[in-house]
């Protein structure tokens, strides 16, 4: 009944056709999804259609709930499993009546699943999707990390009174409540599908921080009392030692998600002044990015990447660095070339996709497999194509730019500022000029811009310092674009990234110029007479198509001189 009484109030606002109506009808008979849900997956309606035509067919109350301020302690009322089952939040209760935010608010049952736990009257409202999924991760798991934080005190100071007679008791009573508030960081973390999370002692406090599409955010203040059972906790999970707090560490772990997929997990510590720093990479499994268009090579580009990859041999380095996208874009590059024909054997650290038909080696320097032993020993195995998950060292550098010369094509990465700075780097890793010149193939220098929300996307003004700093003018007929917030964004404006490449290939001129040594200065002035498009000008293409921002492409690129 709940279905056709939507249908026939899209039908009778005229927000889709009787036909429309029939057919999702039918789908949902076949998938057993929410007909709103199936109208928006078929692009008869939107989001907004739908909230619109509730708010006034039935005079609910719409709540944006990235603006909202959501008392924790509501979360007594609806438990997490609640929430998560009927896709409900708490708003507010006023009196005995408890208001909840809904993506459907004609989902009869979970309205009287509520009034049945809570005893209180309910009143629905309408809220945007992914606004109450966040909303949900957000609640609960401050609320599951405040409750954390409350027992391991409450503990705490229960087994220092027990230790009054024994210094060396040892109790694993906090452990429960640790154990609980280090997950709900870690939960945080995959919900906003973060990069990374800091998790940084201070003076006074120890404040955890995740990193989204590039820009870090404190989600989380604990106290500093309990900042040796948090840390000691992502220690044990990492495998590390938890005694030794005098030099770096480094770990990894993997966590469940509720869709039942799982989450790998690089954790270092470092010591401060403070205590330690722990910094946990989340290394999402997403292959469907490892494309071409989804790294964000454009058709300009694709040629060269093309005439870079048709290499038998020498060296395809990707330099960047660090979060800039190099590993996807080596990925996508193994991706490519893999094939039942060749034998291609990849070392990594950590290895982060799995991939059929590729041998791929994890680097372990603790028992001594560098990726200097490791390229040694493959070099062995008969390989036609080798992956160098990066080249940190003279003694890689050279390994690998030998097995360049000697037939093999080899795929690495390295950390420097752009394709022309690669060769400097590889000259102060101590690399002979005549090797770096007759080894390398191409280099691929990329960074990562944020792209502007397709949701709130709406022409600009931009501001002409900005415009100038990246090398663009304000004339006339010209478009600028950015995001003014919306909830699809979190009232960011952008939404997602990109990568912004610029491709060298190496021809015979260029080879010779690097074989005889030439200054760094001599050497972008050979570069500047090819058919080179340094990064800036590819990211200007960016801001004109209104993918990103001029502000962006600022905060990203390096300024125009």
């Amino acid at each position: 009944m709940k279905n056709k009484r939507l249908g026939e109030m899209l039908a009778d606002a005229g927000a889709i056709t009787e036909d429309q109506l029939e057919e999702a009808l039918q789908k949902q008979k076949e998938t057993g999804k929410r007909l709103g849900a199936i109208l928006i997956e078929e692009h008869y309606i939107t989001e907004n259609d739908l909230i619109e035509t509730l708010k006034m067919q039935l005079g609910i109350d719409f709540i944006d709930l990235n603006k909202a301020r959501i008392d924790p302690t509501l979360t007594q009322y609806v438990s997490k499993s609640m929430a998560r089952q009927y896709r409900i939040v708490p708003v507010k209760l006023v009196g005995d009546r408890l208001y909840i935010a809904m993506e459907d608010p004609l989902n009869f049952r979970a309205i009287e699943a509520v009034k049945e736990a809570t005893r209180k009257r309910v009143t629905p409202m309408i809220a945007y999707s992914n606004a109450i999924s966040r909303a949900i991760s957000v609640l609960y798991e401050n609320e599951g990390a405040a409750m954390a934080i409350e027992q391991m005190q409450e503990e705490r100071d229960l087994t220092i009174e027990e230790q009054s007679e024994d210094r060396n008791a040892e109790t694993d009573a906090a452990a429960a409540p640790t154990v609980k508030l280090v997950n709900s960081i870690l939960e945080r973390g995959v919900a906003e599908k973060a990069s990374d999370i800091h998790v940084e002692p201070r003076q006074d406090e120890m404040v955890v921080r995740i990193r989204v599409d590039g820009r870090l955010e404190q989600i989380l203040t604990i106290p500093k009392d309990l900042q040796n059972a948090v840390i000691s906790r992502f220690k044990v999970m990492g495998g590390m030692n938890i005694t030794e707090r005098r030099v770096p560490q480094d770990g990894r772990a993997m966590v469940g998600r509720p869709d039942g997929s799982r989450v790998d997990l690089r954790l270092n510590t470092l010591p401060t002044i403070y205590g330690e720093k722990v910094v946990i990479r989340i290394l999402w499994r997403d292959q469907n990015t490892l494309t071409r268009k989804g790294i964000g090579i454009t058709d300009k580009d694709n040629e060269k990447f093309e005439r870079i990859l048709k290499n038998s041999s020498g060296m395809i380095l990707i330099v960047g660095p660090t979060g800039s996208g190099k590993t996807s874009t080596l990925y996508t590059m193994i991706n490519e070339l893999k094939s039942d024909t060749v034998n291609m054997i990849s070392l990594e650290d950590p290895v982060e996709f799995q991939i059929d038909g590729v041998t791929q080696v994890a680097i372990n320097e603790k028992v001594g497999l560098t990726f200097a032993t490791a390229l040694r020993a493959c070099l062995r195995q008969d390989p036609d194509i080798i992956c160098v998950g990066e080249i940190r060292d003279g003694e890689t550098a050279e390994i690998a730019m030998r097995a360049a010369m000697t037939g093999h094509l080899v795929l690495s990465t390295i950390h420097t500022e752009d394709a022309v700075s690669a060769i400097d780097r590889l000259r102060d890793l101590g690399v002979e000029p005549y090797l770096i010149g007759g080894s390398v193939r191409g280099i691929i220098s990329q960074r990562l811009v944020r792209r502007i929300c397709p949701y709130c996307r709406e022409e600009v003004k931009p501001d002409p310092e900005t415009l100038d700093l990246v090398g663009l003018k304000n004339v006339p007929g010209m478009h600028y674009y950015h995001g003014k917030g919306c909830h699809m964004c979190f009232d960011t404006g952008y939404r997602g990234r990109i990568g912004v490449f610029e491709i060298l290939a190496m021809n015979a001129q260029l080879r010779d110029a690097i074989s005889s040594g030439i200054n760094g200065s001599e050497l972008r002035n050979a570069v500047s007479k090819m058919n080179f498009t340094p990064m800036i000008v590819n990211g200007r293409e960016l801001v004109k198509e209104g993918v990103t921002t001029a502000e962006e492409l600022l905060r990203v690129v390096a300024a125009v001189d």
